[in-house]
């Protein structure tokens, strides 16, 4: 069932684009993915290294105005990889492509929890030079193994892939 949407998703305008139907396309989108993941785990990456201790110096509470640039690196990476997706879903088909997206899968579950919890709340109100509670250093601490392995697992997919 997954191969029969990934082949509609690949037979369509932006399926034909990526795949070469625009030569310059497949570049672009791996350049903004790049971008995108920069923007992304450097904003993310930031809060939970500052949660977990570096950079006491700082507060936690204006740091969330880098959210927003985290949620821009997110869609950029959602749209450019569902154009690579839909340019070549046979080299999706792999190990590598189904743990990428379980580890981003439990990501946005664990962000969704950090919110539910009223534990952002309480971070958000640490400041300068005070500590996290022991909850948000281990929630920190899960995010940037999550976020780690989608971009391990995301590079791992030209090996395990039909990348060659």
């Amino acid at each position: 069932m997954v191969m029969h949407y990934s082949k509609a998703l690949h037979a369509t305008w932006l399926g034909w684009a990526v795949a070469g139907g625009v030569p310059w396309l497949w570049p672009l989108f791996a350049t903004l993915h790049f971008f995108g993941m920069a923007l992304l785990i450097g904003c993310v990456g930031m809060i939970d290294l500052r949660m977990l201790g570096i950079g006491k110096a700082l507060p936690l509470g204006p740091m969330s105005r880098l959210i927003p640039w985290a949620i821009l690196g997110f869609a950029i990476n959602t749209i450019t990889g569902i154009g690579f997706y839909a340019g070549n879903p046979d080299q999706f088909q792999t190990v590598a492509f189904a743990a990428k997206i379980a580890c981003l899968t439990m990501a946005g579950a664990h962000l969704i929890w950090f919110y539910r919890t009223g534990l952002a709340r309480t971070v958000a109100a640490v400041g300068a030079g005070q500590d996290v509670p022991i909850a948000a250093k281990l929630s920190a601490v899960a995010s940037l193994c999550l976020w780690l392995g989608v971009m391990f697992w995301g590079r791992m997919l030209t090996f395990f892939g039909n990348a060659f």
